[in-house]
């Protein structure tokens, strides 16, 4: 798989840096010990950060900007790293979904990325190109159905959109029968902390989905 990034986003977001990670996975309703580790996090994350504090965190605050300068009110379209975050320090549980979508939840609270998650096999073509929502392109998030993408950083395969921070597209969602596992961890605030995500997203998915033949893309 080849991801590049557009001269729109370049110029809108000239520090941005990714990583996207891809792996053979075995993914399972429910994982206990996965659930332990989040429930642990969650309650230090809570002794740390407030709902306001939050919008400091270099990673989240980037990523507000790039809404900004894409032309997205990031107040009202949150990307799913701050709606993560957000949610916890209002004492909600966390979504418990499949251990794919957990783990990778779990990485996104700590370091406060938006983070997609999508299953390979449900790519169309080998390349994926990160632009700009257009006005009135068809996307339907998930479990929201249709968004408005408009001055949304968007990633599109050869059919059309497939992922944005604030929520990725049906059409390629991960599943408990998802195999190959395509995980993009989005760096608006450049490549400080960024490979220290990648690495605990490794681990959590050797521990937790049996990862194997695990390919890292820098972008």
């Amino acid at each position: 798989m080849k991801i590049e990034v557009s001269e729109e986003i370049r110029n809108a977001c000239p520090a941005f840096a990714g990583i996207a990670i891809s792996a053979t996975v075995t993914n399972t309703a429910y994982c206990e010990p996965l659930w332990k580790k989040i429930d642990e996090f969650t309650v230090r994350y809570r002794e740390t950060y407030t709902t306001d504090s939050i919008k400091n965190m270099v990673t989240i605050h980037a990523t507000r900007e790039a809404y900004k300068k894409c032309g997205k009110d990031p107040s009202r379209y949150r990307p799913s790293g701050e709606a993560l975050c957000r949610r916890i320090l209002r004492g909600i549980a966390l979504y418990q979904i499949d251990t794919l979508v957990d783990l990778i939840n779990l990485v996104s609270i700590r370091y406060g990325y938006s983070i997609g998650g999508f299953d390979a096999g449900k790519i169309t073509g080998d390349t994926l190109i990160l632009g700009i929502g257009k006005a009135g392109e068809p996307y339907e998030g998930i479990g929201r159905g249709a968004l408005n993408i408009e001055g949304m950083p968007v990633y599109r395969d050869a059919i059309g959109g497939i992922g944005t921070p604030t929520s990725d597209h049906e059409r390629t969602k991960l599943e408990l029968g998802t195999t190959r596992l395509l995980t993009i961890i989005n760096g608006y605030s450049g490549k400080e902390g960024l490979q220290e995500a990648a690495d605990y997203m490794i681990e959590l998915l050797k521990d937790f989905a049996s990862a194997e033949d695990i390919e890292q893309i820098n972008f």
